[in-house]
């Protein structure tokens, strides 16, 4: 975030520490269990002070992830420090726990993954730039208009650290996506016209809250660089965050270590012996395992053998139980519900380009009104062009959901879309469906 000279802020792209440089070395376990009482705070709704900047850094966010594997392009930043008056840059990511005192709401990336429900407040007609040491809202006065209370459910997924006011001396300050900020709604309407003209950087008051409309399963892949003796992953598509994650290690489940404050990225192995298979469980924001001890169990992808050259290698899993035997996922779907798997094929190709096909298949016993198809683009791809499916405005250009004539789908029926695609490596991965 750039301090912000005039009452209308800068937009920015959020610069991120690329941590992978760390990647043969075990970092500390820093205390897992000890919240901040800011984090503690921000259970219940409070009110802050709103700035916003214009993307994720390259080529993570500050919890983990490239911005296009986010589950929403609806994100906020949370403040790392909570030091009123001291605007220092010299204090340590993660915060140790002998400085707790100083830890922001983004609790050492503890609240990654959450979600959480914004409602706009008042307008400031003073000047309110975040100079460090002044007032919010110098020479003016906070007013109500026609946008307050206007809402909207966002995804943590950055962090913010920067010397100013608004992450130093506001605990309950909130950064938000630039592009988010005319996708308030006031009912069912976005607001539209809030930002720029009736932004000025203004109140809201937010509270966690469950991930909405969740189904499906978690995301697991492998960061850039990750390997045998550096096994580093990113998991997403969370139900409530995450605040831990362990692996099976001989027999024994072992506490993974969170790479540095990246607080969705763990490191899931001993990077002195190194192993190619995986089995891990996690614990959620509130320190209940996902699934009920359900377990994930998958592989290095053989072309990390020497190191993921991606950012993001996304992994497909089997799941189980904590004191069972893995077994295929998706789980069976109970009766009457519904379920679908996508699986994607190469129908023709030239020179710079491709087309994929991805058929998607009702699985369940239920009838599914509705779906969506979650893909990863290796590096240098992009989509040309699509049909049959379509791309939600407030999601990853990866994620799309069904047309209108073909969402509806009786079990064991399926539906067809398609795309071309401009780049030379042809591997889509494994796609992940949910329903709607």
């Amino acid at each position: 975030m750039q301090l912000l000279s005039t009452p209308r802020p800068l937009t920015r792209r959020r610069t991120v520490r690329w941590l992978a440089a760390l990647c043969c070395a075990a970092l500390p376990v820093l205390g897992a269990a000890t919240r901040s009482p800011a984090a503690s705070a921000a259970a219940a709704e409070v009110v802050g002070n709103a700035t916003h900047f214009d993307g994720l850094g390259s080529p993570y966010g500050g919890c983990g992830l490239p911005q296009r594997e986010l589950d929403s392009q609806d994100f906020v930043a949370l403040n790392v420090f909570n030091t009123p008056g001291d605007y220092s840059g010299s204090y340590p990511r993660p915060v140790p726990d002998s400085r707790a005192s100083i830890k922001g709401v983004f609790d050492n990336g503890r609240n990654c993954g959450r979600w959480v429900k914004v409602t706009i407040g008042d307008y400031c007609t003073g000047t309110n730039d975040g100079a460090p040491g002044r007032p919010f809202c110098r020479n003016g006065s906070w007013v109500a208009d026609k946008y307050e209370g206007a809402t909207l459910t966002m995804l943590v997924a950055d962090s913010c650290a920067d010397s100013n006011a608004w992450c130093r001396d506001d605990p309950n300050h909130l950064d938000l996506a630039t592009d988010s900020l005319n996708r308030f709604r006031t009912g069912t309407t976005p607001v539209g016209t809030m930002y720029p003209d009736h932004w000025n950087n203004r109140h809201v008051s937010w509270s966690f809250v469950p991930a909405p409309d969740y189904s499906g399963d978690i995301r697991i892949g492998f960061l850039r660089g990750a390997q045998r003796y550096w096994p580093a992953i990113a998991v997403s598509h969370l139900p409530n965050g995450v605040h831990g994650v362990q692996y099976l290690a001989n027999g024994t489940w072992t506490d993974a270590v969170m790479n540095s404050d990246l607080g969705q990225s763990y490191v899931i192995g001993a990077t002195a012996s190194g192993q190619s298979s995986f089995t891990i469980r996690i614990r959620d924001a509130a320190d209940a395992w996902v699934g009920g001890e359900r377990t994930y169990s998958f592989s290095l992808p053989s072309g990390c053998a020497g190191g993921c050259s991606q950012d993001y290698t996304a992994v497909p899993y089997t799941t189980g139980s904590s004191g069972g035997t893995p077994s295929p996922t998706p789980e069976p779907s109970p009766s009457g519900a519904a379920a679908c798997t996508a699986a994607w094929k190469l129908t023709s190709s030239w020179q710079g380009g491709y087309q994929a096909d991805v058929t998607v298949t009702n699985t369940g016993s239920g009838p599914v009104t509705g779906w969506s198809v979650h893909h990863t683009l290796p590096a240098g791809v992009t989509v040309a062009n699509r049909w049959n499916a379509v791309v939600d405005p407030s999601r990853p250009a990866t994620t799309v959901h069904n047309a209108s004539h073909n969402g509806s789908l009786a079990p064991g029926t399926s539906t067809t879309w398609g795309m071309t695609l401009n780049g030379d490596d042809r591997d889509l991965g494994t796609l992940s469906c949910t329903v709607a």
